[in-house]
């Protein structure tokens, strides 16, 4: 499903205008990347918990050369399904 997709669908189902199904999806997703932003977690009973994981530095391999490489630290977004939505899909 794309974006504009999930605006079609939270449009009809919910009774609003594709606008402001855009403003609010616009919002949701801003509200979610501001909090990982400050290290925060974004939790939805449920559905499922956003949070910020941390990869520490190490040394990886160029698959073409065999050259070692080494990789930066860096912080990454997660995503971990709730129990509803993993009994959800399992079905």
């Amino acid at each position: 499903m794309t974006k504009e997709e999930m605006i079609g669908s939270m449009a009809q189902s919910s009774g609003i205008s594709k606008k402001q199904a855009t403003e609010a999806l616009t919002a949701f997703m801003e509200g979610i990347t501001g909090q990982l932003q400050k290290g925060e977690k974004v939790s939805f009973a449920g559905f499922g918990t956003f949070a910020v994981s941390h990869r520490k530095a190490r040394t990886g391999r160029n698959p073409q050369t065999g050259a070692a490489i080494d990789i930066p630290a860096t912080n990454v977004p997660v995503f971990r399904a709730g129990k509803n939505l993993k009994e959800a899909v399992r079905k």
